[in-house]
């Protein structure tokens, strides 16, 4: 005899709007009571006729949500790198649950599909060669996105120095193409340009040497030393 808490799976039929997801129907119902992963489907062995506990019910329901969280995150990092704050917040957005987006972020990070060192040492070389930015800059952009303190510090000191020289060559190049007016005017003009793009004061002052045909820069120093 059936006990009153039990229910019975009376349908299993696939979610035409989702891959691998199945809905499922208990007691007779038309309409479905959950939907679940091909995964889960298989580990509880949800079949036309099985018999579920309420314990049962509501542990699959609890790892059909996890496992959504989980999905989505997958989903969201398949367009490009994410962090792992980038990814709580991602989900906080599609309002999961936060016990789902800590399950979801441990699996994805075990399975290394969000990894904050691998991230921060690509997006730093990435913006050093495409974007010319400097270190200072990258560092700050790191933080921004959840990369810890020590990890965005580690990044940095790790920088290829060479890249990041010639970075700071081609925007002063750019840049001095586009200013008018004096000289000393441009110098100076360029010379914050350059800072607020991260780089450093030394090669902040080589860099604007270089271009402006190597003239002395003694207001550009005076002002990246003090």
């Amino acid at each position: 005899m059936q006990d009153s808490s039990e229910k019975v799976v009376t349908k299993v039929e696939p979610d035409s709007r989702k891959r691998s997801y199945y809905w499922i129907c208990l007691d007779g119902n038309e309409e479905p009571e959950f939907s679940v992963h091909e995964d889960i489907l298989v580990k509880y062995r949800l079949l036309k006729g099985s018999v579920l506990s309420s314990g049962e019910l509501e542990a699959i329901q609890s790892e059909g949500d996890r496992y959504k969280a989980y999905a989505s995150g997958l989903y969201y990092a398949g367009f490009k790198m994410r962090t792992a704050k980038e990814m709580a917040d991602y989900l906080k957005r599609k309002e999961y649950m936060e016990p789902d987006i800590r399950y979801a972020i441990d699996r994805l990070q075990q399975e290394k599909v969000i990894d904050d060192r691998d991230y921060a040492r690509m997006y730093a070389a990435q913006k050093v060669k495409s974007s010319q930015k400097g270190r200072r800059l990258i560092r700050q952009e790191l933080e921004q996105r959840g990369v810890s303190k020590l990890t965005a510090g580690e990044t940095i000191e790790a920088l290829d120095a060479g890249a990041e020289r010639e970075a700071a060559f081609k925007a002063a190049a750019k840049k001095w193409r586009s200013l008018k007016g004096e000289d000393r005017d441009k110098r100076l003009k360029l010379t914050g340009f350059l800072l607020r793009r991260g780089f450093q004061g030394d090669l902040v002052r080589e860099a604007v040497r270089h271009v402006s045909s190597g003239e002395e820069l003694e207001t550009e120093a005076l002002w990246l030393d003090n």
